[in-house]
């Protein structure tokens, strides 16, 4: 039997992404958001847009992912981009811890991302960029509301 630590820790995030605006807060599945964060409990965290599903009275309506018969997900997390222009493309990134912190890869997505303030890929390019403590991720334009900070927990 598992001790109890290692049963916490399953549960226990070891970082978070924090929506900052809330469009941002509004894009993460109600499953998965608590107080506006999702959390992050394992490495590589992919994040991705969220493409099934239907329009009623002009409001995007979540359609639930049936079990995928043996195949495992694209992402982790499916966010909703309910904008006109779309800013989150189906895979756009992964956060991935390293030897000496974490990184943001951009997964060859059409809007990039910027970290920081810096840009990250887009146009289909891929790019990667270390990830520290507090760094907000744009993900999408510079006119993105998709805002979130990375919050590490561990």
């Amino acid at each position: 039997m598992e001790s109890k630590a290692a049963i916490v820790a399953q549960f226990t995030p070891a970082a978070a992404l924090k929506a900052m605006t809330p469009e941002a807060e509004a894009a993460i599945p109600q499953g998965m958001v608590v107080q506006g964060m999702v959390g992050i409990r394992g490495f590589p965290f992919r994040v991705g847009r969220e493409s099934r599903g239907k329009i009623v009275d002009g409001v995007f309506h979540r359609i639930e992912r049936p079990p995928r018969g043996g195949h495992a997900p694209t992402n982790d997390v499916y966010l909703v981009d309910a904008g006109e222009l779309l800013q989150i493309s189906r895979e756009h990134f992964r956060i991935e811890r390293t030897a000496t912190g974490y990184q943001v890869v951009d997964r060859g997505s059409v809007c990039g991302m910027l970290v920081g303030g810096v840009q990250i890929g887009g146009n289909e390019t891929g790019g990667t960029a270390p990830l520290r403590d507090g760094d907000e991720i744009q993900i999408g334009t510079d006119m993105t509301p998709y805002r979130y900070t990375f919050i590490v927990l561990e």
